[in-house]
């Protein structure tokens, strides 16, 4: 790339594991997604301090540091993309990575080096390891000599791990040079006094910033309360406890529920948290929308104005779920979605639905789609293939619902049944304006589908949708219209034995010539009361059938002419969306009529005119297709051929 690079299955390294993904790395910065969507990581040109290389087993390691302490670790890098790396860091951003050299000795005695948030073990001056001190819960001296580091005990950590590091201890005798202290201050008091002053840690760090008590929470499902601390979260109910770094928070979710008094805030994780063998990915809350709380905050003013400056307050007055979700991004740094654009029938956020076996809502979002409650599933717009509407096989009241089918890249597929069929306009539109692909809008087969969903819509006129209704319905219509009855055309009389002499309610005295009128009129008297008889075909054997044989559609048939309110519709169209872009295609269609009468003769005179043309293309193509002119045959190669 001239302006960067690009490199599939790079792994970010950290607590819950290695998780493969896609690295950016350009003149703006670094950016980092995990493959199947998830977390992702963005570093700005600007908040970059140092680089580094380290060569790991089968592959290479790149680490960098940014202004605010944190360090990433990514790998999966060849020996070639180092090189072309470096250079581009060099003239990109100025900055040259350093080299570090992995120590694979196996001795558990060395130096410590305190660089930001993380500790580097280092022996004969090559890295053993390295932990970020903002994992650390807790550190203690034990006697005069040791540093015992205790780690949060994550549980999305644990969720890929069977084995998490809890603790860690370092011996310092009182001969060591690199922490200096003196009778009072041993070498060990210094490095913990350091530790301490990095990690944030302290007596009053197990105390909960704030709590919210008794809140509903739907998956897992149970009473919890919520504990928010300085570094992680904390879910705390009667049968389960769940501990929860702020790491591990990708996203939350603020989506109101249509026309019910509460509010989904959805926590989404990576890694998830783990109960017994089911993994959680999302944790969905539900709070009383109208409930109010005022909350002050257990922090103290240095950590206020310094570490959380403009992102928290002493205090908190207003909507319960409004307040946890600003002071859970205040402590975690996460972004918060809410509702786009989109809106429903009946003015709301969402749609019902349901997927699989669960009855919930489907809220389409900026850049994707949340299913709530159970099973809570995310489908973001980049991992979408294709999106198809699709009509209940049944008929009777199932008429009034439709499916959505969303196929992802990886070929799997959420299929959303029960969705009201008055809240077509709106996805169509919605889905449209995402650029997604829908495949059932083209050819006479697909867009059946989706007539079957708009038939009986409402009263208004629709050019647009009418032509997909009429992609349907072209097969059967122009073979009633183009069927032209020969000589041995029978009149339509009955061919079977129910028709003939025999029957008593086609005989008449009047004669033969009363007799063949009843028998040519019999079949319109059926049409009141019983299905529509069908013409028989005689066969070889000289039997009849009473099924129709179906024409299939000649491709050579000429186009169908347009009617002048057609092409005013056409000129029309895009105007109206752009005067008042929230309409869907049922209030178009209905602005567009409105329009048409109310036009005088006048000013629909120009669009009658195109009609007038149309039509009589339309005439002079049918009459030639009806009776095509006898071609010409050359004398000389019909007398060889002969």
């Amino acid at each position: 790339m001239a302006d960067g690079h690009s490199f599939n299955n790079i792994s970010l390294s950290g607590r819950g594991g290695t998780n493969p993904g896609l690295l950016k790395i350009n003149s703006g910065g670094i950016q980092w997604k995990k493959q199947g969507g998830g977390k992702a990581v963005e570093v700005d040109e600007s908040d970059i301090v140092g680089l580094s290389w380290m060569k790991v087993p089968r592959t290479n390691q790149l680490g960098v540091k940014t202004k605010d302490g944190l360090y990433y670790k990514f790998i999966g890098f060849r020996d070639q993309d180092v090189a072309s790396l470096t250079s581009f860091f060099q003239s990109a951003f100025g900055k040259t990575p350093e080299e570090k050299q992995l120590s694979v000795s196996g001795r558990n005695w060395g130096e410590v080096d305190l660089n930001g948030n993380n500790l580097t073990f280092l022996v004969g001056g090559k890295q053993a390891f390295e932990v970020s001190l903002a994992d650390v819960s807790q550190t203690q001296l034990q006697g005069k000599n040791d540093v015992l580091l205790e780690f949060h005990v994550d549980d999305t950590a644990g969720a890929n791990e069977k084995d998490s590091l809890t603790e860690i201890s370092f011996h310092i005798p009182n001969s060591n040079t690199q922490f200096v202290g003196d009778e009072t201050r041993p070498p060990a008091q210094v490095l913990h006094d350091r530790i301490m002053a990095v990690a944030d840690v302290g007596a009053g760090i197990e105390e909960a910033v704030v709590t919210f008590d008794g809140i509903a929470i739907l998956t897992p499902r149970g009473r919890y309360s919520v504990e928010l601390h300085l570094s992680f979260l904390r879910l705390q109910g009667q049968a389960n406890d769940f501990k929860i770094q702020y790491s591990s928070v990708v996203r939350l979710f603020l989506l109101p529920k249509s026309n019910q008094p509460h509010t989904f805030v959805v926590i989404s994780l990576d890694p998830p948290i783990r109960k017994g063998q089911t993994m959680y990915p999302h944790i969905v809350m539900q709070f009383e929308t109208d409930s109010v709380v005022e909350s002050e905050l257990s922090i103290s003013d240095d950590l206020l104005t310094t570490k959380f400056k403009d992102k928290l307050e002493p205090s908190y007055k207003g909507l319960i779920h409004e307040v946890f979700t600003t002071v859970l991004r205040g402590l975690s740094g996460a972004k918060i979605t809410k509702p786009g654009k989109f809106r429903s029938s009946q003015d709301g956020f969402a749609v019902k639905s349901s997927l699989k076996a669960e009855d919930g809502v489907l809220y389409p979002l900026e850049k994707g789609f949340f299913f709530l409650p159970k099973p809570p599933t995310l489908i973001l717009h980049d991992e979408i293939d294709n999106v198809e509407f699709e009509r209940h096989v049944a008929g009777g009241a199932n008429m009034h619902y439709f499916d959505l089918s969303i196929r992802l890249k990886t070929d799997h597929e959420h299929l959303f049944r029960n969705i009201q069929r008055n809240e077509y306009n709106n996805l169509y539109s919605f889905i449209s304006s995402k650029g997604l692909k829908i495949t059932n809008l083209g050819g006479a087969a697909t867009a059946e589908g989706v007539a079957a969903v708009l038939q009986e819509d409402d009263d208004a006129v629709d050019p647009h949708l009418e032509r997909i209704r009429n992609q349907a319905a072209d097969e059967s219509d122009e073979e009633d219209e183009d069927f032209v009855g020969g000589e041995d055309d029978d009149g339509g009389s009955p061919t079977d034995d129910s028709g003939g002499d025999d029957d008593d309610s086609d005989a008449s005295d009047d004669g033969e010539g009363e007799k063949e009128k009843s028998i040519t009129k019999e079949p319109k008297k059926e049409t009141k009361s019983l299905p529509p008889k069908k013409k028989a075909v005689a066969t070889e054997e000289g039997s009849s059938k009473k099924r129709k044989v179906k024409r299939k559609k000649d491709p050579n048939a000429p186009k169908k002419a347009m009617s002048g309110f057609m092409y005013f519709s056409q000129m029309e169209r895009d105007n109206i969306k752009k005067t008042r872009p929230g309409l869907g295609f049922g209030d178009v269609a209905k602005v567009l009529g409105d329009k048409w009468r109310q036009m005088s003769a006048e000013e629909k005179e120009p669009y009658e005119a195109k009609a007038q043309v149309d039509k009589k293309r339309y005439e002079d193509q049918i009459s030639d297709y009806k009776n095509p002119q006898p071609m010409l045959v050359d004398s000389e190669n019909d007398s060889d051929s002969n």
